[in-house]
């Protein structure tokens, strides 16, 4: 089954400000890293989806700082980046095309915000017929809500997702690549 790994919005702004640091940010950029460092060893696409946000003054906005891809991932050149404006990686963009072209079959997704982009593009790849997609526990982040911390954010949309959008694959998945 051909594969491809989708990296959402894993950009500067969650990195800059104290305030908007990933629950664990660190870990999850290790964890995504060694995603990274298998799927190349795999010969797995990767493909990072960027959020470009319309607001000159939003953090995402092109061009601001936040805006850029996360210096500490291992981007390289050949991997495909897609801009976004909304949650949905594939709403007016070019992923769905580029994943027919390259005859995905299966996605493993990282990336943040849990509950926002990564949540609406996971249900929308499941409705467009990627049925057999994977997360890695701690591959994926999110920040505080003023309703339940990151923590619970995340524990809640893995127990919904986990055999019915994706399958959760623990962290040991990645020692099995």
């Amino acid at each position: 089954m051909k594969q491809a790994l989708i990296i959402i919005d894993m950009q500067e702004a969650f990195f800059l400000d104290k305030q908007n640091y990933l629950f664990e940010a660190e870990k999850v950029v290790e964890n995504i890293n060694t995603l990274i460092t298998s799927a190349r060893n795999s010969e797995v696409p990767i493909i990072f989806i960027q959020h470009t946000d319309s607001n000159e003054d939003d953090d995402f906005a092109f061009g601001k700082p936040g805006w850029d891809l996360y210096h500490g991932l291992l981007r390289q050149p050949e991997d495909q980046v897609i801009q976004k404006t909304t949650w949905d990686a594939f709403y007016q963009t070019e992923l769905a095309q580029y994943l027919q072209e390259q005859q995905i079959e299966q996605l493993i997704f990282a990336g943040a915000q849990t509950e926002f982009c990564l949540d609406t593009t996971i249900r929308n790849a499941y409705s467009r017929g990627y049925h057999q997609n994977v997360l890695v526990e701690g591959a994926h982040s999110t920040l505080d809500s003023h309703v339940l911390n990151a923590q619970q954010i995340i524990k809640h949309h893995e127990s919904v997702w986990n055999n019915r959008f994706v399958k959760i694959q623990p962290r040991s998945f990645f020692n099995t690549k």
